[in-house]
């Protein structure tokens, strides 16, 4: 399964880094994402002759929309916003 990045975690003056918010392809309800609690996510960089991978675990649902809250081990780079990951 697939998702997309929306965001980092952040608050009014703070942002989390390794802590992102993932809205994951055919899920639109906070019932539906409760399934993935639990599920690794794994980020790909997709420019550059290294394949670097970022790994890392879905810990709870966020809004009422069908959204996930990922950290990851390492903090994503901004470009990564928009882009794709892989759920497992």
């Amino acid at each position: 399964m697939d998702g997309i990045i929306v965001n980092f975690r952040r608050s009014r003056h703070n942002q989390k880094c390794s802590h992102l918010i993932i809205q994951p392809e055919g899920i639109d309800s906070k019932d539906k994402a409760k399934d993935l609690v639990g599920k690794e996510v794994v980020w790909q960089n997709p420019i550059g002759k290294k394949k670097v991978q970022i790994k890392g675990k879905i810990v709870s649902t966020h809004g009422n929309k069908g959204c996930v809250r990922v950290i990851f081990e390492k903090g994503l780079p901004g470009q990564a916003l928009g882009g794709k990951v892989k759920i497992i």
